[in-house]
């Protein structure tokens, strides 16, 4: 099936010609995010254009006026999944309905924009469907719901972020000292195994004004670190302030100078929107952290070829060797996926080899999904099920060593923490060191929101744990709130 990419309202419920208004008094939204961190910022953002509706957060499904599910189409399973769980909610609706309470129930991002349609088709207690460029739309499209299902996947022309109500310093906070902040949306790249550019459209950077603008709202709200997000974050080029065209290091430069701001990172990345002064950016930016999110899929250059990737191997290969010239403690992250289309056995030593020679510090890996309407679906030659599943174990075999090791060579060291919360146990704060491992340490809960030196005593296979040093980080932000 190929992406729905047009909006489609049924006659009678035209915004035009008929619009209910929203239920007064105390409502509840829940929102439920699959997959990437885009939809975290965008699940956010849909509260916080539907709180001058009257909406608040509640983190009980159960409690909800509205539900919505917030989609990924990236794997064939995260598809799956949403309708799996719109059974489940479609129970959930009938038993409140049952005691008469009414619920609505919305679908919105990836699976939304391409399978809206079909989700109406399998799915009749759906009210509205809503693409990842629309859901600014929210609070008319839930007007029209009172009439009959609405489906709402354009790519309008008018800038969503525009038109979105920005949260109240209240509402930062609660969401803690750590935030998203998209900047970029869309892909050009069109990898064959990839649907975001049918689902996000093509690349779209947001003026550097309005990144600057939102990084200080949160600054000012207390937040500490922002990771700045795209489908293709490193190929940004948004207007800058003095009316130029920046590049993702121009505007990093830029945030790196907001009043209160300690820390800034970014994904996810293609290898070949690397410019110079990004890398440059990661020597010359101490708030940018030593961590690089950087996929490359596979170590075959024919398997790199097939994914449309526009890349060797040894282009990777040579591009991480520049990175570590200029920042010798990074950190590198990147996605496999194994067993696309026609993938042999030496294909996949490749990509093995790869991985020993790159050694990351962390690595996410996926068995290939085909997805309708891209074009490895139409490949031949697909690799059996039992192949891929071997190939994954084998992969992991190679990257976990890796990433277990990484975490050990910090033992022993003192690294700034940035606290984010409280701990697992009581007396515990826990937040993340510059390569994003979470870190355990005894201390108070004022420290929340605060850069401190951490000598790291131990580790797990996933978290490290360690005593602070004194009252000032390395950078003398330990006690700046």
């Amino acid at each position: 099936m190929k992406p729905d990419l047009h909006s489609r309202r049924p006659e009678n419920s035209s915004l035009a010609t008929r619009t209910a208004p929203l239920r007064t008094g105390a409502k509840k939204i829940f929102v439920k995010s699959y997959g990437c961190q885009m939809n975290a910022y965008d699940a956010a953002r849909m509260a916080d254009v539907l709180a001058p509706e009257g909406y608040a957060e509640t983190a009980d499904i159960e409690d909800a006026d509205l539900i919505v599910l917030n989609t990924c189409h990236i794997r064939e399973k995260a598809a799956d999944k949403v309708f799996s769980e719109l059974g489940k909610v479609r129970m959930l609706k009938e038993a409140r309905e049952a005691v008469g309470l009414a619920t609505t129930i919305a679908v919105a991002g990836c699976v939304a924009q391409a399978e809206g349609g079909e989700i109406l088709r399998r799915q009749k207690a759906v009210d509205l469907v809503v693409g990842p460029q629309s859901y600014h739309r929210l609070p008319e499209m839930l007007r029209q719901a009172a009439f009959g299902p609405v489906i709402d996947t354009d790519f309008p022309v008018e800038d969503k972020f525009d038109h979105l109500a920005q949260p109240s310093d209240e509402k930062i906070r609660q969401r803690g000292v750590t935030a998203f902040l998209t900047v970029q949306e869309g892909c050009d790249k069109f990898c064959a195994f990839c649907v975001v550019p049918y689902t996000r459209g093509a690349e779209n950077s947001r003026p550097a004004r309005k990144v600057v603008a939102e990084a200080k709202r949160l600054a000012g709200a207390g937040v500490r670190e922002i990771t700045l997000l795209g489908q293709n974050v490193n190929a940004y080029h948004g207007e800058g302030e003095n009316g130029d065209d920046w590049s993702l290091a121009d505007l990093l430069a830029r945030l790196a100078k907001v009043e209160g701001m300690a820390r800034l990172r970014y994904m996810t990345s293609h290898p070949n929107d690397m410019r110079d002064d990004l890398i440059r950016a990661h020597a010359e930016l101490p708030a940018l952290m030593p961590f690089l999110h950087l996929p490359v899929q596979s170590g075959s250059d024919r398997i790199l070829d097939a994914m449309n990737r526009r890349h060797s191997a040894a282009d990777y290969l040579r591009l991480v060797e520049r990175i570590r010239r200029a920042r010798p403690d990074i950190a590198l992250s990147s996605d496999f996926i194994v067993g696309f289309p026609g993938e042999t056995e030496r294909d996949f030593a490749a990509t093995l080899e790869l991985a020993r020679e790159v050694n990351f510090a962390s690595t996410f890996f996926f068995k290939y999904s085909s997805r309708p309407g891209t074009p490895g679906a139409n490949l031949s030659d697909q690799v059996a099920e039992e192949v891929k599943s071997e190939r994954l174990a084998r992969l992991q075999d190679v990257v976990e060593p890796q990433r277990r090791a990484f975490n050990a060579a910090l033992v022993g060291k003192t690294i700034e923490v940035l606290f984010e919360k409280p701990g697992r146990h009581p007396g515990q704060i826990a937040g993340k060191s510059p390569w994003l491992q979470p870190v355990q340490v005894d201390g108070p809960e004022n420290w929340i929101g605060r850069v401190a030196a951490v000598e790291i005593v131990e580790c797990s296979s996933n978290s490290l744990f360690g005593r602070l040093r004194n009252n000032l980080g390395p950078s003398g932000e330990g006690n700046r709130p």
